[in-house]
């Protein structure tokens, strides 16, 4: 009668469980050096299904190894489907949605007290001190003309800055034309 071939991993057993803790051992997560018994602890979970095969057929006599058993019995390895890789990317994924949530929530809380504030109209209480703000409009007097006596001179010369009406004759035409309104 022909036997049937067994799994190595389906057949572990652990003799007498050890206490040491795996992050205080030196090493890689898929092997490590405990320093309470001396021996390399093996990772079983951290490797493919046929690297932790052929360690086990390997050491047919004393091994530490550390492992993780799923409900079903079976062990979890490093190319296991639904072993920590999966679980990994699950939680990495829950989280990312978690954080994308919670800062999503937090931005759009920020965004809109922003808003509120610019929009909300300042009030403030207390007594006002206002002065008299009647404007008095002081005008300047309209110059009025001002009437001298005497007698004038008239020069062919135009004065700068003084103001000329009309078109500028010479002295004789003036002198005529003064003569004339005279004799009227």
């Amino acid at each position: 009668m022909a036997g049937k071939f067994t799994n190595p991993l389906d057949n572990i057993r652990i003799a007498s469980p050890c206490k040491a803790n795996w992050e205080e051992m030196f090493g890689n997560e898929r092997k490590r050096f405990c320093g309470e018994c001396k021996l390399n602890v093996y990772n079983l979970s951290g490797m493919s299904r046929r690297e932790a095969e052929n360690l086990i057929l390997q050491f047919e006599g004393r091994l530490c190894v550390r492992f993780f058993r799923r409900a079903d019995g079976s062990i979890l390895t490093k190319d296991c489907p639904v072993g920590w890789q999966a679980i990994k990317h699950r939680v990495s994924k829950m989280a990312t949605a978690f954080a994308s949530l919670v800062f999503g929530a937090l931005s759009g809380i920020g965004l809109a007290n922003y808003f509120a504030q610019s929009n909300k109209p300042i009030s403030s209480t207390g007594e006002i001190n206002v002065e008299n703000t009647d404007i008095i409009m002081k005008t300047l007097p309209t110059p009025q003309p001002e009437f001298k006596l005497g007698q004038i001179k008239i020069s062919d010369k135009v004065e700068q800055g003084y103001p000329t009406d009309g078109r500028i004759s010479n002295i004789e035409e003036v002198r005529q034309e003064i003569k004339n309104q005279r004799k009227h």
